[in-house]
Order: C-alpha cells, then sequence, then structure tokens
C-alpha cells in the first residue's frame, strides 16, 4: 500500500511546512518527562480578554535560572538542568539532579504570550493572533505568448 502525502494531492498548495511540522512533532516526543498538562483557557478568565492555551510543566526543584524557554521556527522548547551539588554522604538518594527538554511545535498565528514559575509549575500561555480576513480581486492580464 503507497503512503501518500500532503504534496501528493493536486490541491494543497504550499503544505510541506505542515507536514514538516508533524515530523518534527513525532521526533521530539521523548520519555514523558517532566509531566506537563495542555488546557484551553476561554476569554475572560484571569481578565484576559481573549481565550488562551496554557501549557503547564510540572518542574519541581528547578529554579528560574536552571529553565529555559525558547522559541524558534514555531518549535517552543522547555529546557531544565539542574547542577548537581558538591559531594555529599546519602543514605538514600532519591531525588537526583536531572535534565530535560520538551518540545512542542506550534501553529501558525499562536504566540507565546507569557511564562510564569509558581510553586514549582511552570505555565507558559498562549495567544492566537487571528488574522484579518481579506478578499482580494486579481486583474486578469492580456498578455500575448512570444513568437
Amino acid at each position: 500500500m503507497t503512503r501518500l502525502t500532503l504534496p501528493s494531492y493536486p490541491m494543497l498548495l504550499g503544505f510541506e511546512e505542515l507536514e514538516r511540522s508533524i515530523e518534527r512533532t513525532a521526533k521530539a516526543s521523548g520519555d514523558g518527562y517532566p509531566p506537563y498538562n495542555i488546557e484551553r483557557l476561554p476569554a475572560g478568565t484571569e481578565g484576559s480578554e481573549q481565550e488562551r492555551l496554557r501549557i503547564t510543566l510540572a518542574v519541581a526543584g528547578f529554579t528560574r535560572d536552571q529553565l529555559q524557554v525558547e522559541l524558534t521556527d514555531k518549535q517552543l522548547t522547555v529546557r531544565g538542568k539542574q547542577i548537581d551539588e558538591p559531594p555529599r554522604q546519602y543514605l538514600h538518594r532519591g531525588i537526583g539532579a536531572r535534565q530535560f527538554c520538551r518540545s512542542f511545535v506550534l501553529a501558525d498565528g499562536l504566540e507565546v504570550h507569557s511564562a510564569d514559575l509558581n510553586n514549582g509549575l511552570l505555565s507558559i500561555d498562549l495567544i492566537k493572533v487571528v488574522p484579518a480576513h481579506t478578499v482580494r480581486t486579481i486583474e486578469i492580464g492580456n498578455k500575448k505568448p512570444k513568437a
């Protein structure tokens, strides 16, 4: 059975970037750490005039200095790096210094609005910028073929 890709459909023009985004998302899925939620916040919630999405990651034990939130080419990446403390003598060590990298591919029009760290939860709010819909009439020219 042949796998049909988006570019193989003649009516879908310019969707190659969507296919690349799907491939990037599949590669970005990791080990499940840190756990996260994605929720939709309706307009009017927390004083916001528009609907938002919120990604909340459980990053207990990390400080602001140990976290990095970066947006590159529609890919939101959250990295955490804890520095191992000087050698100690543990009788039991259940909490280890850990690193992580979690990525999310954002759709066109989604922008990062804010990021906050509170009680071990990193919340990243996204807003959707809705472009104005325009109708444009295309003039048909009268070019004559060159002989």
